[in-house]
Order: structure tokens, then sequence, then C-alpha cells
């Protein structure tokens, strides 16, 4: 299939949006990243993709007009997800941290580039209590860059993915383009666990050790570790519910408990394979590093069939008009 649109990706992971993109029949033209683990990913699955390994404050936007072969204003599509740890709702919201000033990084690269439309994708919890006021600050920039933008909460589980998992993806169209942007609407019903695991092979292992294993045995599903946890820890450890979509995965596990997410049936973490099933990643997708790494790059990632809604939506709504 030819490709439809032409993308550059910043803080593109272990190359979950690049996927989505694709699937829509977009192409990559470059991926930025400068995680190890998640390059060494994104390569074994993106092989034919440019990838600039680094740090994003030293590409300049010649470089990237370079590398692509296109001149300010060519680009289709200017995706980024920069580090959401400062926003996350599973941590402690700091409206100082350092990190959530990398979208000044995506913005200088935005005004430069001049793209038809950007896509950024962050966590639910920025337009929360006192991050509101950063998340508005963002919207502001974003705007002064010459867009009309609209920034909405999208969940993952509306859109094939069998995980609840809330994003505020903001869509911006350049100006003299003359068109609103918008978002797609919900797309599917919520896929059960179950129904997402069918034909994996059955894994009878136990990974919870002693405490974690009594505690386990006391919840019922979809219910977290620290209710019945003696001094009410564990709340990041869920014991998952088959019969609804997943919880959201995050980049913190302990296979033997405190921190993951642990099968209904069997006193163990869910395995990669289940993990891929659940963010809506093709079984033959591979990942690169030991089992944290694995599982942090899907904690971080934009679900695949997410970002392909998101990609379709574009394409039809916006740059085909």
């Amino acid at each position: 299939m030819s490709s439809r649109f032409k993308v550059i990706s910043t803080f593109a992971g272990c190359g979950g949006s690049s996927l989505g993109y694709r699937l829509a029949a977009g192409k990559i033209l470059l991926a930025v990243e400068w995680d190890d683990n998640a390059v060494a990913t994104y390569k074994l699955n993106h092989p034919e993709t440019d990838v600039f390994h680094g740090d994003v404050s030293k590409l300049s936007v010649d470089e990237c007009l370079s590398r692509t072969g296109l001149s300010p204003g060519e680009l289709d599509i200017f995706d980024g997800s920069p580090p959401c740890q400062g926003f996350s709702t599973a941590g402690k919201r700091d409206f100082g941290d350092q990190r959530n000033q990398l979208f000044h990084e995506y913005v200088r690269l935005l005004r430069g580039l001049k793209p038809k439309v950007f896509v950024m994708e962050n966590v639910a919890g920025m337009v929360k209590g006192k991050m509101k006021l950063l998340f508005a600050e963002i919207l502001r920039e974003l705007k002064a860059c010459g867009y009309k933008v609209s920034a909405r909460k999208l969940n993952a589980m509306y859109f094939g993915v069998p995980q609840n998992r809330e994003r505020i993806i903001f869509v911006g169209v350049r100006d003299d383009l003359g068109i609103d942007p918008s978002h797609p609407k919900p797309q599917t019903r919520p896929v059960s666990v179950k129904e997402a695991f069918k034909g994996l092979p059955i894994d009878k292992t136990r990974t919870l050790k002693d405490i974690g294993y009594h505690l386990w045995q006391r919840l019922e599903p979809g219910q977290s570790f620290d209710k019945v946890h003696p001094k009410k820890h564990w709340f990041n450890a869920i014991k998952v519910d088959p019969h609804k979509p997943c919880n959201t995965v995050t980049k913190t596990v302990f296979v033997t408990g405190s921190s993951g997410l642990y099968h209904w049936e069997y006193p163990r973490v869910l395995s990669i394979a289940e993990l891929k099933r659940v963010a809506s990643f093709p079984d033959d997708y591979q990942f690169a590093g030991d089992f944290k790494d694995q599982w942090a790059r899907i904690g971080n990632c934009v679900p695949p069939l997410m970002m392909k809604a998101v990609a379709e939506h574009i394409h039809k709504n916006i740059l085909e008009r």
C-alpha cells in the first residue's frame, strides 16, 4: 500500500504511535528518541525508518529537513509524546517537574517545520488540579505557533484497545488551511481481557512471593492490593478482572508484588505476550531488553490502534479536504 501522508515522530518510544500511523497508511520519515532500550525496540520493528538517537534539544530544524528531504510547510503530521511523568496521576504531580518542560523542544521544532497538522499525546493527569495551569500554558504556546488547537480526553478502550487508558490528545491544524481540528468519536465496544487473551498459551507459573500471594488470594478480580494490605500499601498492584478491559498499564512492575498487573486465576504478573495484547501490539512485535525493560516500554507507549484511529480521522477530515 502506498503511503497517504508523511510523519515525523518525536519522543517515539518503542514505536507504538509509529505503528498506528503505519496501520493508517502513513510513512514515518524520521523518529526521534533518546532512550537506548526504546531505540533498540523501535529499530527491531521499524528497520526502514530513520532514527535520531539522542537528545531532542540537540536536533535542529535544518537537520530534520535535510534527513527527510522536506521544506518547511510540506510535512503532513508532526507527532510527539513528551515525557509525562510530571503530569501522571500514577505519581506525584509536580508543576515544576523539569520533564514537563520538554514540550518546549517539541514547540521549537513545530515552529520550524510548520507541518499541516500536529498531534501531541499526554496523560489525563495534566488537566487535574494545579496542572491545569500548565495545560493552559501549553495550549497558548501551541496556538501561538500559528495553529488552531483542540485537546480532548480519549480512552483507548473505545478504539479497539483492551485497556482502560485515558490520554489527552492535542490536534493542531495550521491556520492557513482554514480547517478546525477535531478528534475521532468512539469506534468500538470495550474488549475484555479474557477476549484479548484468546489463543495465548496458559501459564500457571507463580511469581508472587509469600506476602503478595496471600494478599492476592484475598482479592476479588479488579481490586488493588492496598484494599487488603495491612498498611494500605501496593495501590499500584492490581488483580485484573478478566471480564473488563485491562487496567492502565504503567511503567513500573515488580514480578513478586507491590506494583503491576496480576492474573486473576494464577498468582503471577501478566506476561509480556499478554501485555502486548492489552496494548494492541501484534504478537510478533519484538521488545528488547529484560522483562522490566519490555514492561516499561509498553507502559509508556501510545497504543497502536488508538493512534491508528486518530491518524485515519486526521487524514479523512483534515488532510484530504
